[in-house]
């Protein structure tokens, strides 16, 4: 794909099939005669009013093979001199400055021209001048094209000088290695980010993992686990609750079951999350009995159940056919100011159904229909409140 800078040079230098009125766009600055271009107006054109020219520039892009052009500037000197424009108007019109950086990354992205974007953002880096929205326009387009490497270093970008980091610029560094099966190289990129964010090295590794396991990387994201420490890190709470949601969304229970005890040994507290986790990996599986048996460490370790704790056991002991344990919790679940989900209901209603005890869900059904929506749980409830 032609570059940006050779379409911008397009529609500066070029000897068009085509005609524009450029006296009817505004603020333009210089007007020019078609033909003839020195690079400090090209670098205007850019910049003033980028949004007036964008669908120009789009046309001249997608439409290259049709000009007859001369050689496109240096892009390393078009990048300085777009770096030299937005310097002189940032300390007036900061805003302004990051929407024209914001645009101009955007349309080099667009063209597959990642070079010339990242080397504009270097510079401004080096004014101490980020602008985390082109940064992420990069990272996102360096994902696209599974360029380990440049998202590698746009990410080392960020976590030096913008924490924290967005969930999305996690996600396209895992993007970016979704093609890459060195786990050499793997381990030594990410013991490198480790180094970087120490002291908050086990927030970024964690953040590092979920992303992985979200773009179902699992086999990189338990090997960044089983790396932990010879980053020098230490895993914490939170470490373990996202690789049991792993291996539990994976069905690999007995792994799952093996952490969750090197937790303990390792001196971890489980939490609410843990259980839930927990129980709700086994309750997908049909393993009732180790249900039960996590439901009542959990009792004995003095944490209160919560909505999904309850919505797990009610339908645990409904498919067992223990409704009786059921409606017991799912009493005790209103009487704690928990509000049931539809899906509570429903399934209550449908273990009673098998059971044989018609009246009792008839009962449940008619009070599902009567309640409003304050009366229920909706999709907010069911959301970590911390991960």
């Amino acid at each position: 794909m032609v570059t940006v800078s050779r379409g911008f040079k397009l529609f500066l230098r070029c000897r068009c099939t085509f005609k524009y009125n450029f006296s009817s766009i505004r603020g333009l600055g210089n007007r020019v005669a078609i033909g003839h271009y020195p690079h400090d107006t090209y670098i205007k054109s850019i910049l003033v009013e980028f949004h007036c020219v964008s669908h120009i520039v789009r046309e001249t892009v997608g439409n290259y093979n049709s000009l007859s052009t001369q050689a496109a500037p240096d892009e390393e000197e078009v990048a300085d001199k777009v770096f030299n424009q937005i310097l002189a108007t940032y300390e007036n019109s900061p805003k302004s400055s990051r929407e024209t950086c914001n645009a101009y990354v955007h349309k080099l992205c667009k063209a597959g021209n990642l070079s010339m974007a990242r080397r504009l953002l270097q510079l401004l880096r080096d004014k101490d001048i980020l602008i985390p929205n082109a940064y992420d326009t990069l990272l996102a387009a360096a994902a696209e094209r599974n360029d380990f490497d440049l998202s590698f270093q746009i990410f080392k970008d960020l976590l030096v000088f913008h924490r924290p980091l967005s969930s999305s610029c996690y996600l396209n560094l895992a993007r970016s290695f979704a093609n890459i099966n060195d786990c050499t190289a793997l381990i030594r990129y990410v013991k490198q980010l480790a180094d970087l964010a120490f002291p908050s090295s086990t927030t970024v590794l964690n953040q590092i993992i979920f992303a992985f396991s979200k773009c179902r990387q699992i086999e990189k994201a338990l090997l960044i686990f089983n790396e932990i420490r010879s980053f020098g890190c230490e895993p914490d709470v939170i470490t373990y609750n996202t690789i049991l949601d792993i291996l539990g969304r994976a069905g690999q229970l007995d792994k799952m079951v093996h952490v969750f005890a090197s937790m303990k040994e390792a001196g971890f507290i489980p939490d609410i999350i843990t259980y839930n986790t927990l129980l709700n990996s086994l309750r997908k599986v049909g393993r009732l009995d180790m249900c039960l048996l996590v439901f009542r460490e959990m009792s004995d370790n003095g944490i209160e159940p919560d909505l999904l704790t309850y919505q797990a056991m009610i339908e645990t002991f409904g498919r067992s056919g223990n409704t009786n344990e059921a409606l017991r919790l799912f009493s005790e679940m209103k009487q704690r100011q928990i509000r049931p989900s539809i899906y509570t209901y429903r399934s209550l209603i449908n273990n009673l159904r098998k059971a044989g005890k018609l009246d009792l869900a008839n009962s449940l059904l008619e009070e599902m229909n009567s309640s409003s929506l304050s009366d229920l749980a909706g999709p907010k409830d069911f959301k970590r409140k911390c991960r």
